[in-house]
C-alpha cells in the first residue's frame, strides 16, 4: 500500500509552529512540574494511546521520581479528522483504587475524551485524577471538557495540529515538530 498522496501534499504544504528543540523545551517545563507535586505520591501513569505516546516516551525518562506505568486507548476520531463517538479499546490492568493518577495525551481540544478518562479513572477509585497534555488547544473547548490540564507544554490557536503523537488521517505522528495543516486541507 503506497502513502496516500494527499498525506504528502498535506506534509509539504503545513507550517511548523514548535521545533523538536521547543517541544523538548516544553517537556522539561512539564516534567519539572510533574516531578514537584508527584514525587512522593507512588502514582500511577496512564498513557493515552496512540497519541500520548511520543510525548510519553520522550517524557517519562525526564521524571526521577518511582511510578506504574499502563495505558489506554479510548478515541473519538478512530482514523477521522473530526471527532465521533468515545470507542473505548484498552482499559488499564493496574488497579487505580486509592492511587494517584497522571493521565499523559497529545492534546487537550475539545476535552471530551480526557473528561470521559478522568471519570473512568474515578469510577475505578482513583484518589486524585491529574492529566498532562503536550499540547493545549485553548480556543477548541466543547461543554463537559476540563477547562485546562493540569500540566501542559504548549498552548496553541485553532487549527488542525499534527506531529509527535497527533496525526492527519493517521499518518504523520512521527513528523519531527508540531506542524498545523495548511487552511485547504483542514
Amino acid at each position: 500500500m503506497q502513502l496516500p498522496h494527499r498525506v504528502k501534499d498535506v506534509y509539504a504544504k503545513a507550517t511548523c509552529l514548535y521545533t523538536k528543540q521547543e517541544i523538548e523545551s516544553a517537556l522539561d517545563r512539564m516534567a519539572s512540574a510533574i516531578h514537584s507535586r508527584l514525587e512522593d505520591k507512588n502514582p500511577v501513569l496512564l498513557c493515552v494511546t496512540i497519541g500520548g505516546l511520543i510525548p510519553a516516551g520522550n517524557l517519562l525518562p525526564r521524571l526521577d521520581f518511582h511510578f506504574e506505568l499502563d495505558y489506554i486507548h479510548a478515541t473519538r476520531y478512530n482514523g477521522e479528522t473530526r471527532g465521533g463517538e468515545l470507542k473505548w479499546l484498552v482499559k488499564p490492568r493496574i488497579s487505580l483504587k486509592g492511587r494517584t493518577v497522571l493521565i499523559i495525551d497529545d492534546i487537550l481540544d475539545g476535552g471530551i475524551t480526557l473528561a470521559a478518562l478522568i471519570d473512568y479513572c474515578k469510577q475505578q477509585g482513583a484518589s486524585e485524577v491529574l492529566t498532562a497534555v503536550l499540547l493545549d488547544k485553548t480556543q477548541t473547548r466543547l461543554p463537559g471538557g476540563p477547562a485546562t490540564a493540569d500540566f501542559t507544554g504548549i498552548s496553541v490557536e485553532d487549527g488542525y495540529i499534527f506531529g509527535y503523537g497527533m496525526d492527519y488521517e493517521g499518518y504523520l505522528r512521527n513528523a519531527p515538530g508540531i506542524f498545523v495543516v495548511a487552511p485547504e486541507h483542514q
